[in-house]
């Protein structure tokens, strides 16, 4: 391990690669807080610029570029309530309601340093565990995917909003938009009324019209009003004291965003949504998240920036890409001739410890960057309302367009913008929509293969221990919520009764 630091280190006496980390954090924040423009798309937009360069400064650049954008995600979401990653979606559930009360900066603060812990913590994790976690990973077959996605379900009633009922109407609307498209084992189209449909419902596309379409329409009937006044923004140097009180929360969403990150195909929203739903199982306020409890803030960003290092671990140890950036990234090593898996670490061990390097030294960085930056973000909110519909309205077509290359998607965003403006009217919640989209086809697919592996023999799923856990929590999980309500309505029964 000590000569591969060295190896790393050795690296970055060059001041290409110390250009090329600070690039890779800029281009980062840039298409991280373009809504549509994720992580895997901007590694994949700046691949063909890499081609020229020293495979460790293409490297660096793009391990960057996928940390930044994995933050920068939140700006938008806090903002004007528009998700540039689909894992910020979570963290737009107390962000924005932060920035409706004018405490735009406080959650942007939040929301950087409680990124920039988890990522580090992380790294750490992924440096001295990598080995042994990539081991576990690989016990995961059809059962237990399925069974994670089952327990991802399950977490519906914490982004519900009051109501459980209406949270279950709308996970269950989106398992039915799931679907959509060909099917995962015999290939054969199903609903795909048009043909922009087989390959399923645009996510992007779903995710930018439930969440800020909808919003640019439902700001359209306020634009008149006046703009909400900012609170006084800390200073650069008080920021830090802000994270404090939400260490154990930053600890325990870095732990989880680890191990879900660690897991192929679980993915940052998984992790925020997990993560999101334990803390506020564990707070003292369960009733204020959703409107703007800053614990929120930080459970949904440390976990969706310490799942990022957790998604390197099996694309370096087994070169199995723990999801779409990752995939990308095996691409780009590819490229420029080395192949991630086991042997990397004897033949080409600079690759790897440049990457950690990069996440340790980029992150103070993005961590300037951010904070400098508080005053010019809420800037943004002081603009009119009108005027923010028009941009956000512009931007989220844009990003759309620039994520697909298809006019097609831009209508499904318009379509799904529509429903989400009338879902806000009945008060149905677009999170468990998002959440089924997100979680819905690894259920399904999972569920056929190992139907598929047992001969139809639903006993798989409590026969592997692991699936069998994951079940059981999953159960626990759902009803639990339900107990208060199905007490309070026993308590008026008895009240009836006795009066």
């Amino acid at each position: 391990m000590i000569d591969g630091f060295m190896a790393g280190l050795a690296a970055f006496s060059s001041w290409q690669v110390i250009a090329g980390l600070f690039a890779g954090v800029i281009i980062g924040y840039l298409v991280g807080a373009l809504p549509g423009l994720s992580a895997g798309v901007g590694m994949a937009l700046l691949i063909p610029f890499s081609f020229g360069l020293d495979p460790i400064v293409s490297v660096v650049m793009l391990i960057t570029l996928y940390m930044a954008s994995e933050y920068s995600g939140a700006i938008p979401a806090i903002l004007v309530n528009t998700p540039g990653e689909p894992s910020a979606a979570i963290t737009a559930l107390d962000g924005y309601p932060m920035r409706q009360r004018g405490e735009a900066g406080q959650a942007l603060t939040l929301s950087i340093l409680g990124s920039a812990g988890g990522s580090v913590l992380s790294t750490i994790l992924l440096i001295f565990t990598v080995s042994w976690m990539t081991k576990f990973a690989l016990a995961f077959g059809p059962a237990e995917y399925f069974a994670i996605a089952v327990l991802g379900l399950s977490l519906i009633s914490t982004l519900s909003g009051d109501s459980v009922t209406r949270g279950i109407i709308a996970l269950l609307f989106g398992l039915l938009l799931t679907t959509i498209g060909t099917d995962p084992v015999d290939g054969i189209p199903r609903f795909a009324v048009v043909e922009g449909f087989l390959s399923g419902v645009p996510f992007v596309s779903a995710l930018i019209g439930l969440f800020a379409l909808s919003e640019v329409l439902r700001m359209l009937e306020t634009a008149d009003e006046p703009v909400i006044p900012l609170r006084n923004i800390p200073s650069v140097s008080g920021q830090f004291s802000l994270i404090r009180p939400h260490t154990w929360n930053m600890i325990r969403s870095t732990l989880v965003g680890y191990v879900v990150g660690v897991i192929p195909g679980a993915g940052a929203s998984i992790a925020s949504i997990t993560a999101y739903s334990i803390q506020k199982r564990l707070s003292k306020s369960p009733e204020t998240f959703g409107k703007g409890n800053p614990e929120g803030v930080v459970a949904a960003e440390t976990a969706n920036n310490s799942c990022m290092p957790g998604a390197l671990a099996p694309m370096l140890a087994l070169g199995i890409p723990g999801k779409a950036s990752t995939a990308v990234l095996i691409g780009a090593l590819a490229i420029h001739g080395v192949q991630p898996g086991p042997l990397i670490f004897e033949r080409n061990p600079e690759v790897p410890y440049s990457m950690y390097i990069a996440l340790l030294v980029g992150m103070p960085f993005m961590v300037m960057l951010g904070l400098y930056g508080t005053r010019l973000w809420v800037q943004l909110t002081q603009i009119s309302r009108g005027v923010i519909t028009a941009i956000v309205a512009a931007t989220c077509l844009l990003g759309t367009y620039s994520e697909s290359k298809d006019i097609f998607s831009i209508w499904v965003a318009v379509g799904f913008g529509v429903v989400g403006y009338v879902l806000q009217k009945v008060r149905i919640e677009p999170a468990p929509i998002i959440l089924a989209l997100v979680l819905g086809y690894l259920m399904e697919s999972n569920f056929r293969r190992a139907m598929v592996m047992s001969g139809d023999e639903i006993s798989i799923f409590y026969m592997h221990p692991i699936s069998m856990i994951c079940l059981g929590i999953a159960i626990i999980v759902f009803f639990l919520p339900l107990l208060p309500s199905f007490g309070r309505q026993k308590a008026q029964i008895e009240e009836q009764i006795h009066h």
